[in-house]
């Protein structure tokens, strides 16, 4: 029998990686081979199985017929360059070999490397030790994995163009990787493959992500891929409904619920929120009986038992608002975090806040899947435009494929003016064509709107961590890229020098505590918290270190009066702590409401709330 392949997708924090690891102990106990794999940068699942994974197929403790690989994309992209260049290293002499290594060092390469490792469980290899019945997906937020899927249609193209042009490509030799296309033509056809292949969505009962599901299951078909299945996560449970917030919270899911009949017409299972976290095989055992067999959650889930608290600490207002506040410079507040975590809602807030305060504020987002518009209720073009009803707030949405277009326009038209022969502007359109320039471009835009003098705040939507972080290493990328470009034929020095001097100065504004804050949004729970905690440390890498910590949906003490509540408070307060601990950080905290957090009269409450009036 062939094996079976199931995709976890979903918009960041709706719970795909808990029901992708249910399913997964699920299919083992059933005695099925089962493989877990995740491709997003920022993986979990060693938290979720409470054991160390890595870079390798490892078997998971305490159960049979389980075991799980988290790809790594800096190894993944090591093993990449160095198959890539194998062949070239032999042929050609060394300085053409370098200036092809470099040209392969861009977060394009990352990209490109995590897919064809991802495509080795696609198919079967001839020797292989362990053939799996099952093999899950847990893939990273739905953008970014779209883009993933979508990437062979665009290596094809930029191939092909190479392999007619000067044969090298961003992604490496043309001819290296001309065998890589036919693996991923292959893989693109088991996803299209229905009897084989499942793609499940998970989302809560909730606008966004409702909306979220609905586009990327758009961008599917568009791919040919049609087999669907639809998880609705974190239902309040009748035990939870007791409460008045969650009472209300449940009423606004149930018109959620019957939006999702209508407009997600595909087969669907719910699963309640639960008392505590999902972690470890026992408890995943318990969360698949409750969701395939229908058990009770309140008499299967036992939650951890979390020790009483000291209370959690609060941080004075007036040390965050110094955070987000300009002084004598204008201020730049960066919301970075897991997909999901609320970091638009936080940046909304703060932007309506600052604008309150009489300072002019620019509001953008470089997130590929932008909700500013959802928030705000208001429409969000690529153009900065007033925010209706908010004096002092403007707001614009960076769109990487528009900007990718003006900034190749750009490029080309500087090489024409400087006279460069028309072969050599053949070869940089070539270069320019490959996959890698809409994130370029799309941080270029940033640099343009982050060097504009009219504002004293700017407040950045950005996009969940692994992908932020390598936008905020880009420029560190291209500058080891000046001067060897495709056989330093090209001559772009000039063109990079500008380019260059505008990186240096905007990431000099970014490692000043003074200009910028980076402000990392989380629930309080597990995941998010460490997720945050290694981006952190990986932007201290880059001499950037983050300056405010935002803990969103956190249950207001004196609501914890029913004992679904009071558990649920109990886990939070234990993380509130632990944030604390970990980042020695202000705190500032957005309370979970009965209702989604929307429109500029909810925003500026809330910002009054959080940051005072």
């Amino acid at each position: 029998m062939a094996t079976q392949y199931i995709f976890f997708s979903g918009k960041g924090g709706v719970g795909k990686t808990s029901m992708a690891c249910t399913q997964a102990v699920r299919m083992a106990e059933k005695g099925k081979k089962t493989l877990i794999v995740t491709t997003d940068p920022a993986s979990n699942l060693a938290d979720v199985f409470e054991q160390v994974i890595g870079h390798q197929v490892t078997p998971i403790k305490g159960i049979s017929n389980l075991w799980a690989m988290e790809i790594d994309s800096d190894k993944a992209t090591q093993e990449y360059i160095d198959r890539a260049m194998e062949p070239i290293r032999a042929a050609f002499p060394p300085q053409i070999v370098q200036v092809m290594e470099e040209q392969m060092s861009g977060p394009c390469t990352a990209e490109v490397a995590a897919f064809d490792r991802f495509t080795d469980f696609l198919e079967i290899p001839a020797k292989a030790e362990t053939v799996f019945d099952v093999v899950i997906f847990d893939t990273a937020p739905t953008g970014h994995t779209i883009r993933l899927l979508e990437l062979p249609a665009e290596w094809s193209q930029s191939i092909d163009a190479a392999s007619a042009g000067n044969g090298q490509t961003c992604l490496g030799p043309a001819a290296a990787i001309q065998d890589a296309k036919h693996k991923y033509e292959r893989a693109l056809a088991a996803m299209r493959e229905s009897k084989q292949t499942t793609f499940i969505f998970v989302l809560h009962p909730e606008a966004i992500s409702i909306k979220e599901t609905q586009r990327a299951i758009g961008e599917l078909k568009k791919l040919d891929i049609h087999n669907f299945r639809v998880i609705i996560n974190s239902i309040i449970p009748p035990e939870g409904a007791t409460n008045a917030l969650f009472a209300a919270r449940a009423e606004m899911q149930a018109r959620y619920l019957k939006q999702i009949e209508v407009e997600l017409p595909y087969p669907t299972q719910r699963m309640p929120l639960l008392a505590g976290e999902i972690k470890g095989v026992t408890r995943l055992s318990q969360v698949a009986k409750i969701f395939f067999d229908g058990n009770s959650a309140a008499k299967t889930f036992v939650a951890e038992s979390v020790q009483s608290q000291s209370a959690a600490m609060i941080t004075p207002l007036a040390d965050i608002r110094t955070r987000i506040q300009p002084n004598s410079h204008r201020r730049t507040v960066f919301f970075a975090g897991k997909g999901g975590v609320g970091k638009t809602v936080a940046s909304c807030i703060t932007a309506v806040w600052l604008a309150r305060q009489g300072h002019k504020t620019l509001l953008l987002t470089t997130d590929p899947a932008a909700h500013l518009g959802d928030v705000l209720d208001t429409p969000v073009g690529d153009k900065i435009a007033p925010v209706p009803g908010q004096p002092n707030l403007w707001a614009v949405k960076i769109d990487p494929k528009a900007a990718a277009e003006t900034y190749k326009d750009r490029i080309l038209e500087d090489a024409r003016r400087r006279g460069r022969p028309e072969s050599a502007i053949a070869t940089m359109e070539e270069e320019l064509n490959s996959p890698c320039t809409e994130e370029m471009a799309a941080f270029d835009k940033f640099i343009e709107y982050a060097s504009q003098d009219q504002w004293q705040a700017v407040v950045f939507d950005t996009a969940p961590t692994g992908h932020t972080l390598r936008m905020l290493e880009l420029p560190m990328d291209w500058s080891k890229q000046i001067d060897v470009k495709i056989f330093a034929t090209v001559d772009t020095a000039a063109a990079d020098d500008v380019a260059k001097q505008r990186f240096e100065k905007v990431i000099a504004m970014m490692r000043d505590p003074e200009q910028s804050t980076f402000a990392f949004v989380m629930y309080p729970e597990a995941t998010p918290i460490i997720e945050a905690y290694r981006a952190a440390t990986e932007l201290g890498t880059v001499g950037i270190h983050p300056g405010l910590v935002v803990a969103n949906m956190v249950i207001p003490a004196q609501e914890a009066n029913t004992e679904f509540a009071h558990a649920r408070r109990g886990m939070q307060e234990k993380y509130l702590n632990e944030i604390s601990e970990r980042f020695h950080l202000p705190v500032a905290q957005i309370p979970l409401l009965p209702q989604e957090i929307k429109g500029l009269d909810m925003l500026a409450t809330l910002s009054d709330q959080i940051y005072g009036s």
